[in-house]
């Protein structure tokens, strides 16, 4: 058991759980295997009602029990600990809600939950029982991530004035990638930004404004998702701008998935990857031959692999748990990333400016 608030290091170390779903698709970018080899984990266990799957992700998570139901495992195990892996979201809500009642601190994928109104409902949970939950936007307390925000605030690029962020634009473009990329990229926002004012966006399919009855589901269950193209603009403090564009046709145009900065002196940009890579533009006065721009990586980042992205983020969320504080990658900031992708399909159906926090918590395309 926990000795309490101030202390919440169990007696014998953590016991730890995965929950997953490898017959309704994968676990999300190792999330199975975030406490192998980590110091204070006791014991590891598993559910996942795909028995072939469930084979795979024990050997790679060194769970030493599995269940097929998530339930038994939360009634059997009793973790401290879960790792919620599912890419689907579906489900997101109603498990973390069982884990939190069972006691246990939780790390989601993203993205976090469907709409604003089960971030609500998970987040009160969370604080009425203490347990810390954190959200899978491993890129956030990457070194990239954090040298980008080190250069805004030394003033290295000036003030800040417009961010511009461009999703994968792959064969996901429009809502799917406004909930699964954007929910990282609305993150950086926040980061680099501040809490959104307001939205405007616009929404298409095949060339023509969304209507509500254009919701569908995808194959990475996320909730409803709308559109083949999206163009959102968001409002900070101090008069920043901030635009989200999906659009396939852009691909190419705009390389790259991910943010760029425009300071009053300089720009930097981020590229998104679960190693991200940070620049800064070095650029020539306009001449009669044009002019030469070259974006050089910002010096002074710590390398991180592919597979080390989880680290630093987790290392962040157990010791939130030892020192009761928010994690870096927090539920409320997971939650602000839904409620601003709900924000675009409001002010995209509404054809007006919609601000922020959301009055109307439920999905905009709920039928």
């Amino acid at each position: 058991m926990f000795r309490g608030s101030a202390d919440p290091t169990p007696e014998g170390g953590w016991k730890a759980a995965v929950i997953g779903s490898t017959g309704h698709g994968d676990f999300g970018h190792g999330l199975e295997a975030i406490f192998r080899d980590v110091h204070g984990i006791a014991e590891v266990t598993l559910a996942d009602p795909d028995p072939a799957g469930r084979r795979r992700a024990a050997a790679t998570s060194g769970a030493i029990r599995t269940h097929a139901d998530w339930k038994e495992l939360l009634r059997v195990e009793r973790p401290h600990l879960v790792s919620l892996a599912s890419r689907h979201a579906e489900e997101h809500a109603s498990i973390a809600l069982a884990c939190i009642g069972a006691g246990a601190h939780l790390y989601v994928e993203k993205p976090f939950v469907r709409d604003p109104a089960e971030a609500d409902a998970v987040l009160q949970a969370a604080d009425r029982r203490g347990r810390r939950v954190a959200v899978a936007h491993t890129m956030r307390i990457s070194p990239a991530a954090q040298a980008v925000l080190a250069a805004l605030r030394s003033g290295r690029i000036g003030e800040l004035r417009e961010i511009h962020a461009w999703g994968k634009q792959d064969h996901r473009s429009g809502g799917e990638d406004l909930m699964v990329l954007g929910s990282h990229l609305f993150d950086f926002f926040r980061l680099y930004a501040g809490d959104p004012l307001w939205v405007t966006a616009r929404v298409l399919q095949k060339g023509r404004d969304i209507v509500a009855s254009d919701r569908r589901r995808v194959a990475d269950d996320v909730g409803w998702v709308a559109g083949d193209r999206v163009s959102a603009q968001f409002a900070f403090a101090e008069g920043v701008t901030g635009t989200f564009t999906s659009d396939p046709s852009l691909r190419e145009t705009t390389a790259k998935w991910g943010v760029e900065l425009l300071g009053s002196r300089g720009s930097a940009r981020l590229n998104c990857d679960l190693a991200p890579s940070a620049f800064l533009r070095a650029s020539e006065p306009w001449g009669p031959s044009g002019r030469q721009d070259r974006w050089v990586p910002l010096e002074g980042v710590a390398p991180i692999s592919p597979s080390d992205h989880n680290r630093l983020p987790v290392a962040d969320w157990l010791a939130s748990i030892r020192e009761s504080r928010e994690p870096a990658c927090s539920g409320r900031n997971g939650a602000w990333a839904v409620e601003m992708v709900a924000g675009v399909y409001q002010a995209a159906l509404g054809g007006s400016r919609v601000r922020f926090p959301l009055a109307e918590r439920r999905h905009p395309l709920d039928p």
